[in-house]
């Protein structure tokens, strides 16, 4: 136990009543303690008190209600620090020592550990060190990809053991996993365009509840097989220790089985979620194949990006709830509020991410937004982007900025120099489709010849293929066009003399089959089309 703080997992109904008058000050001071450490450090969470002493910890639960636990009564909480003692000395058995009662010795106070009527109890464990947590290493470089295999079999080893079947296999199967996801929505919907988007939360609830029906028998095969374990339940980065050899996870939840009866794969998920948050995408990557090595259970892959939204989500949810907190300083809520909204950004991207690569095209006339909405695409779906405007210049030795006005289709927009460029594009995205990428072309693509060349690139390659036809209103095309050539920094030359000329050549999309075709009004906000193509995208996606 290193003392770091728990994040909330809800909104609490009612402090029940106060701890014990004077133990804080009391557990405080360095002489309540048989050890006599030289000093006494004080951490509060949401549900317990915790006391940093010397080498020793010593965690007291608040006498507190929430609407996911009840530490109301004495005995309540010496029931839940036994719990506490007994599931995590499942991963780390030498850090969790015991259960000390306090006792009212009458004239002598309290005491730690006495004989008298106990007072209060509190969970006694070993201090490990900071400069060994997980997260301190990957923060210092000090912890390479090996570290993330030993990690992966240690974890794999618990897996194998914790117990199933029963109970547990009932509470932890697809009931429980609708009413968690549907706790989550409800109790975010206060935060819809504060640390999430309302389409944001729209498109999510509505992709888990797709992904939920579409897989109905996965899950119940994953119940059927003891794939649903009495897992650790809040697996990430700052639960995670190296101290000296050993391998310690601790702290997982005690208060609540829905919370730690888990699939393996979402267990996996949550500590999988947490490299990639904060860009460890590499550990990442080596924690969940080698997890899947050990296990041998390959069906995980088809959960990872489920479990994985759902934990960001979690995230998202519970660091939101810290700018309602009257502890919460007015100077920090911006700030929670943005971690809040990245932790919600990467539920999006892991919902959006494809099953296998697809050649997405971005067709339409200039000014209509297709690069603005390119770059949001990729970064949802975590794929690649080629853009004609910066790779036509790069072909001619011409800077991106650079403007050049040219007539409609002459000098560098000539037809010769343009079938080239397309030539070049589709090149690269074969290229990139070859070794398992998602593919976006930003371009007009508005010559049917053009499209039917992507079709067949994306066909030759074994992928999907949809074209993303961005329309907007001409008012509003015309005062984009006069904005970009006034900030001057944009590789595109499109102005609205342009915008006519290419109107009249642009051949329709006759051509495109209506499961290809994504049409993406983007004269509302960039988000809003962000979260309707991503919609419609994941519609036609079909598994």
């Amino acid at each position: 136990m290193s003392g770091r703080k728990h994040s909330n997992r809800g909104r609490p109904v009612h402090v029940v009543s106060e701890t014990h008058e004077g133990l804080v000050r009391l557990m405080h001071s360095p002489s309540f303690y048989p050890h006599h450490p030289s000093s006494v450090e004080l951490i509060q969470t949401h549900i317990s008190y915790v006391f940093l002493a010397g080498n020793r910890v010593y965690k007291v639960k608040k006498p507190v209600r929430f609407d996911f636990l009840d530490f109301s009564t004495l005995e309540r909480r010496k029931h839940f620090c036994e719990e506490e003692l007994r599931l995590n000395r499942r991963l780390a058995p030498t850090v969790y020592v015991s259960v000390e009662p306090i006792t009212d010795e009458g004239p002598g106070g309290l005491v730690l550990g006495g004989t008298g009527p106990p007072v209060e109890y509190a969970l006694h464990m070993k201090r490990l060190p900071e400069e060994r947590m997980l997260y301190r290493l990957l923060e210092r470089g000090s912890a390479d990809l090996s570290v993330m295999d030993a990690i992966a079999r240690r974890i794999c080893d618990f897996h194998r053991e914790a117990d199933t079947g029963g109970a547990i296999d009932a509470l932890g199967g697809l009931d429980t996993i609708r009413r968690n996801n549907d706790e989550n929505f409800e109790e975010t919907r206060s935060y819809r365009d504060v640390t999430i988007s309302a389409a944001a939360h729209s498109f999510l609830k509505d992709w888990v509840n797709s992904f939920l029906d579409r897989n109905r028998e996965l899950f119940h095969r994953r119940v059927r097989e003891h794939r649903i374990r009495d897992c650790h339940g809040d697996l990430h980065l700052e639960h995670i220790c190296l101290d000296g050899d050993d391998i310690v996870i601790f702290d997982c939840i005690e208060f609540k089985e829905r919370f730690r009866y888990l699939d393996v794969a979402a267990e996996i998920a949550f500590l999988s979620m947490d490299l990639g948050s904060k860009g460890y995408h590499g550990h990442d990557r080596a924690f969940v194949d080698a997890y899947l090595r050990y296990s041998g259970d390959r069906e995980i892959q088809k959960l990872l990006n489920f479990y994985r939204c759902y934990f960001a989500f979690v995230r998202g949810k519970v660091t939101s709830f810290r700018i309602d907190d009257p502890a919460t300083a007015e100077k920090d809520r911006a700030r929670i509020a943005d971690e809040a909204s990245q932790y919600f950004d990467g539920a999006v991207r892991y919902a959006a991410r494809l099953d296998t690569p697809a050649l997405l095209i971005l067709s339409g006339l200039m000014g209509t937004g297709k690069s603005s909405l390119a770059r949001r695409l990729a970064d949802s779906l975590d794929a690649g982007i080629i853009r004609t405007d910066v790779l036509r210049k790069e072909m001619l030795g011409i800077q991106p900025a650079d403007r050049h006005h040219e007539p409609f289709g002459r000098g560098i927009y000539s037809d010769e120099i343009s079938r080239e460029t397309y030539h070049r594009v589709l090149e690269q995205a074969g290229v990139r489709l070859a070794s398992g990428e998602t593919v976006i072309i930003d371009a007009s693509f508005r010559k049917q010849e053009e499209r039917e060349r992507a079709r067949a690139i994306a066909k030759r390659q074994g992928a999907d293929f949809l074209v993303i036809e961005c329309v907007c209103p001409e008012e509003e095309i015309r005062a984009r066009l006069d904005r970009r050539q006034r900030k001057g920094n944009e590789a595109s030359d499109g102005r609205w003399e342009l915008y006519e000329s290419q109107k009249k050549s642009f051949e329709p999309l006759k051509d495109i089959l209506p499961g290809e075709h994504v049409l993406v009004d983007t004269s509302r906000p960039l988000a809003d089309s962000l979260m309707d193509a991503l919609r419609r995208i994941r519609r036609l996606d079909r598994e």
